[in-house]
């Protein structure tokens, strides 16, 4: 889920040299002072936004003083962080998904998600399982779709552990899809068709009562 954000395209490496730049440009290293702030106000930036100081806390990171940036470049960009300065991801319009060293350990934590969405995720393993003859063929899964409306049904604050959350059900599944295949025929390996019926007694009910590889303090 983490995501890496480049942002060289904004800036210019004018460093020492004498060329044209764009409209309004001005170096990093100016970004405080009082011409520059007057310029991204006329601009209609509210540099007291979220969505703002987010914005400058990754282009002093990933830049220098010596590089050069300008007022729409910062609007483009600020466009990508909801109003409280959270990145937006790109595929699904939705913040709270960044994973970044600062929210890495308190994403793996285990909570309540809604019981429909366990019923797809278990529905959806299911049919790839016997799609694919319990191969993981990342090209044909839908199961981001799965966790896209998982991540819609829950709080911004919640949304990555959430997805941490669902992947361990995810396993779960998994694991009993695997067992049972076995079960039905100790020969079947991964790739050769599924043992007919073999998943036929296994409910979503019954695989998280048997596998207790989730600690459930939600």
């Amino acid at each position: 889920m983490a995501r890496i954000i480049d942002y060289s395209f904004l800036f210019q490496g004018l460093a020492g040299r004498s060329r044209t730049n764009l409209i309004g440009s001005f170096r990093l290293s100016q970004l405080n002072s009082r011409s520059v702030q007057t310029q991204l106000k006329a601009a209609g930036i509210d540099t007291s936004s979220n969505q703002y100081k987010a914005v400058m806390k990754e282009m002093m990171k990933h830049g220098n003083g010596a590089m050069f940036t300008n007022p729409q470049a910062i609007k483009n960009l600020m466009k990508n962080y909801d109003k409280d300065g959270d990145y937006i991801c790109p595929t699904n319009g939705l913040a709270g998904l960044l994973l970044t060293e600062e929210n890495a350990s308190s994403r793996k934590r285990i909570i309540s998600i809604p019981e429909s969405s366990k019923d797809e995720m278990f529905e959806l393993t299911k049919r790839e399982f016997l799609r694919e003859n319990g191969i993981h063929n990342g090209d044909t899964t839908k199961r981001s779709d799965v966790y896209t409306n998982l991540y819609r049904k829950m709080p911004k604050k919640d949304r990555l552990a959430a997805g941490y959350t669902m992947e361990q059900y995810e396993r779960q599944y998994n694991r009993a899809f695997y067992d049972a295949a076995k079960k039905a025929d100790p020969n079947w390996e991964i790739g050769r068709p599924i043992p007919p019926g073999a998943l036929d007694g296994l409910t979503r009910e019954s695989v998280e009562s048997a596998y207790k590889s989730i600690n459930m303090k939600a």
